[in-house]
């Protein structure tokens, strides 16, 4: 029903848009043009989902972060334009992301988000992997997937890139 595509230039303003109108401000909008500009930055990974009529729909983004010097990525922002909200088209984006990620042979993905939407890609509790952050947060909001079950996963603190503000 979705078509998962990494994004193109030309997508840029569409993925703002589909921000713009999925959070009430443009905080996230604004964290995906600062991303684009820094280091942590994936090409690949930052990737879209279009309707039967080419339109994007959705977006998800992942990012280089690292725990305790480790190379990890970071799910987020997602977001689906409203009148598409709960249709598939978020899922759709976030598991074509995960596998691009694995794909290129990365390790591990964090997310800060919604306990009750994340579980069902695979995330866990990051503190079930001694991962946390220097913020406090409810244990259960920040999560871990490890995208290579033979992988050594790291314990320690995340180090989020500037543009997060954490």
């Amino acid at each position: 029903m979705w078509t998962t595509r990494p994004e193109t230039n030309a997508d840029i303003p569409a993925i703002r848009a589909v921000n713009l109108d999925a959070f009430p401000t443009a905080l996230e909008a604004d964290l995906i043009e600062a991303l684009r500009e820094n280091p942590a930055w994936i090409d690949g990974l930052s990737i879209v989902a279009e309707d039967a009529n080419g339109e994007v729909v959705g977006h998800s983004l992942l990012t280089r972060n690292h725990v305790d010097g480790f190379p990890a990525l970071t799910l987020g922002p997602c977001a689906v334009l409203r009148r598409y909200q709960r249709s598939g088209a978020g899922s759709a984006a976030i598991r074509a992301g995960l596998e691009a990620a694995r794909g290129m042979g990365e390790k591990l993905v964090l997310v800060l988000g919604h306990p009750e939407y994340y579980p069902r890609f695979g995330f866990k509790r990051a503190s079930e992997f001694g991962i946390g952050l220097t913020i406090e947060v409810p244990d259960e909001a920040m999560m871990a997937l490890p995208l290579d079950p033979e992988a050594e996963i790291p314990s320690g603190k995340v180090e989020y890139p500037a543009p997060f503000g954490i």
